[in-house]
């Protein structure tokens, strides 16, 4: 898996990165609301962060503690690259693609030793 999809993937609840960032949620929302993050949103309509959100929301906050206000914010950020910041188009794949990878995945688990994590998950669809 490449590094930006990666850096992409919404993982991170909103209290997770409260903490990671020392924001507070309304400061968060604030944010998005201003167009300056772009989270993506659970089945819940809850907000999912990923890596490059963090990043963003940290670079944020040091601009933010440098004196700089939300125009100067807005001004730095969109001179950096947006690839990092643009969501990854997801290819579908169709059913006999994704156990072609269920099988190649099975079966690398199992050399030199190694067990994955999902090994257990995935013996049950090959029998």
């Amino acid at each position: 898996m490449a590094d930006s999809v990666r850096r992409s993937m919404p993982l991170f609840s909103m209290g997770i990165v409260q903490k990671l960032t020392g924001l507070t949620a309304r400061q968060i929302r604030y944010y998005e609301e201003n167009d300056l993050i772009h989270p993506e949103r659970s089945e819940g309509n809850r907000r999912v962060f990923s890596f490059n959100d963090v990043d963003r929301l940290l670079d944020i906050k040091s601009l933010l503690d440098e004196g700089v206000n939300l125009a100067g914010i807005r001004r730095v950020l969109s001179e950096k690259p947006l690839e990092a910041n643009r969501p990854v188009e997801k290819k579908a794949i169709s059913d006999a693609e994704l156990m072609k990878y269920l099988k190649s995945e099975l079966v690398q688990a199992g050399k030199f030793g190694k067990t994955s994590l999902i090994q257990g998950e995935l013996s049950r669809f090959f029998r």
